[in-house]
């Protein structure tokens, strides 16, 4: 079996505005985008997220360049991911990704297919009242159909937004890292990620232990400038999205 890319992950508690200083944040230029994400309108209404608890994520963003809408299967198997989408492939307007997410926490693999969309073709879908549905395309509704299992995608509604600062290939030590900070409903997270890929001739053992040395390395070059670790195992996205669904219950 192949082996597969993977995105090391270290979530960052406390002062975000401090750890992006403290981590050169301002050494790029910063992006600016709105995230939400699509949820059951009925479980959401009950307090609940019942595509996130069935593995499936939507998550619209606008803003900072091209809208895109992206349907992601987290976590997954590689035995879902079958015909058109057992392998990567990248035919515009779409990307599909198949990889490993890693962090001190846990690693899960992950498939996503990715549409992007001409700046501010996504605004109207995130209305109170809109169906986010409506937006999901064909592809991407076989995508579903096809790996996802009984999950029923209709009645969609769109939670946010979130506000997301991201700054990609800041120099730590000789590490090339991606920050994002999100804020919503009275939270702030700070994401810092790099991305592994295999090299030819890598053997299974040989490319894990190299990605373990990164996350290590990751980890030290973040500690060292002073800022703290997140020790809550929930992913961003798990708990900024609980967030706004309880929020929503008014």
């Amino acid at each position: 079996m192949d082996l597969l890319p993977v995105e090391i992950k270290v979530n960052i508690e406390g002062d975000v505005a401090g750890a992006l200083s403290a981590l050169g944040a301002s050494q790029g230029a910063l992006i600016k985008r709105r995230i939400w994400f699509a949820e059951d309108r009925d479980g959401v209404a009950q307090g609940r997220v019942p595509l996130l608890d069935g593995g499936v994520i939507i998550r619209l963003r606008i803003g900072g360049g091209p809208d895109d809408l992206v349907v992601k299967l987290r976590p997954c198997t590689r035995e879902q991911l079958v015909g058109r989408f057992s392998a990567p492939f990248e035919v515009q307007p779409f990307t599909y990704k198949i990889e490993e997410d890693w962090s001190r926490h846990g690693r899960v693999l992950a498939a996503s297919l990715v549409h992007s969309r001409p700046p501010g073709a996504l605004a109207s879908i995130v209305e109170p009242g809109a169906d986010v549905s409506a937006s999901i395309d064909q592809v991407q509704d076989q995508f579903l159909q096809a790996c996802a299992g009984d999950v029923r995608v209709d009645g969609l509604v769109a939670l946010g937004p979130i506000f997301s600062t991201k700054a990609d290939d800041v120099s730590l030590d000789d590490l090339e890292v991606d920050l994002e900070a999100w804020s919503a409903v009275g939270l702030d997270f700070l994401e810092a990620s790099i991305r592994v890929k295999p090299k030819d001739g890598d053997g299974a053992e040989e490319f894990r232990e190299r990605v373990e040395r990164k996350l290590r390395k990751l980890e030290e070059a973040v500690l060292e400038r002073g800022v703290t670790l997140s020790e809550i195992p929930d992913s961003k996205t798990h708990r900024v999205l609980t967030a706004l669904a309880a929020a929503s219950q008014g």
